[in-house]
């Protein structure tokens, strides 16, 4: 495992534009855009739809995808590995280092199933040098998939969601705030704001929530983590040349009718604002949280990135296989 320098932590101004007029402070101090808990008018005839049309019918669905054998030969210099392990769960490979972002096994919650198996068993991951975790949803923060590979190793959290992941194993536990920065070895992990809302359960709205980049050797990667689009892509990709954009794409019809994920139209939006070099979805496919239907998300997106004449840049990565950027 890698042994972090001293960190440096590196503030900037995040100041963001809430398209749907519901806004808030983080813990941190930062400007951000936090999406209210009270849903928009309908939402009991939304729900009832989503638990008929989406939610009963993918509890009795067969389950699908294949787990696959790691095969994670050594990358050259210069090269970044990424592993889609399924919903926003990913295994990016870079300077050496095993970097595991939003580590979620689960193939429940409550009564949400995973539709589709995770792309690797988790216990033949790498080792895991450094875990990132995006906010404290239950589908982003797993306690029991954190619980097998934390070994004492740094996991880098929003503030406010620090003492969840307490004495669960790591070696130190770093809460971030909007621009700051942690360094191990020559990696830059850099968090991101979001627009979207923190709330483990109901009464901890002072949860924090955001995406990453990590940065090595001019090169780097954006996770997003959730967020609804809003006008503050332009200035994460201000910050470096973006390699890879992972971006959510699905869960875009809450039934609750608010504004807390993009469609896939909104993520190529965000994608031009970056001016990252290749695409790559995610958080669709895995567990029904929306009421479009699951294959919906990438038929979208194909279809209008051909339509935009963006298609070379997007890459769809299959569960468990790693590709090399």
């Amino acid at each position: 495992m890698n042994s972090p320098n001293n960190p440096k932590s590196k503030i900037g101004s995040a100041e963001t534009r809430n398209r749907t007029g519901s806004s808030g402070s983080c813990p941190d101090g930062e400007k951000s855009l936090r999406v209210g808990l009270l849903p928009e008018a309908g939402w009991q005839r939304r729900n009832l739809q989503f638990i008929q049309r989406i939610l009963i019918p993918s509890i009795f669905s067969k389950r699908t995808g294949a787990e696959q054998l790691p095969d994670f030969p050594e990358l050259n210099e210069g090269q970044i590995g990424i592993t889609w392990i399924g919903h926003a769960t990913f295994l990016i490979q870079v300077g050496g280092s095993n970097i595991l972002v939003d580590p979620n096994w689960a193939m429940w919650h409550s009564i949400v199933k995973r539709v589709r198996r995770p792309g690797l068993k988790i216990e033949h991951l790498p080792p895991i040098d450094a875990v990132l975790v995006s906010h404290a949803h239950h589908d982003h923060l797993h306690l029991p998939s954190l619980r097998e590979v934390a070994n004492q190793q740094p996991i880098l959290v929003p503030a406010g969601v620090g003492k969840i992941v307490h004495r669960r194993g790591f070696g130190e536990v770093r809460e971030m705030g909007y621009w700051e920065s942690f360094e191990f070895g020559d990696i830059e992990i850099i968090h991101t704001p979001a627009q979207h809302w923190g709330a483990r359960l109901i009464h901890d709205t002072h949860r924090s929530f955001g995406g990453y980049l990590i940065k090595y050797g001019g090169r780097a990667i954006y996770h997003c983590g959730d967020s609804a689009y809003f006008d503050g892509f332009g200035e994460i990709g201000d910050n470096c040349d973006i390699d890879v954009a992972l971006m959510p794409i699905g869960a875009y019809g809450a039934p609750s009718g608010r504004a807390v994920h993009m469609n896939p139209e909104e993520a190529l939006d965000a994608f031009g604002e970056l001016g990252a070099k290749t695409i790559v979805p995610m958080h669709y496919g895995t567990f029904p949280l929306g009421q479009e239907p699951m294959h919906e998300p990438l038929e979208r997106l194909v279809s209008e990135a051909n339509r935009r004449g963006v298609a070379e840049q997007l890459k769809v990565l299959a569960e468990g296989r790693r590709v090399i950027f």
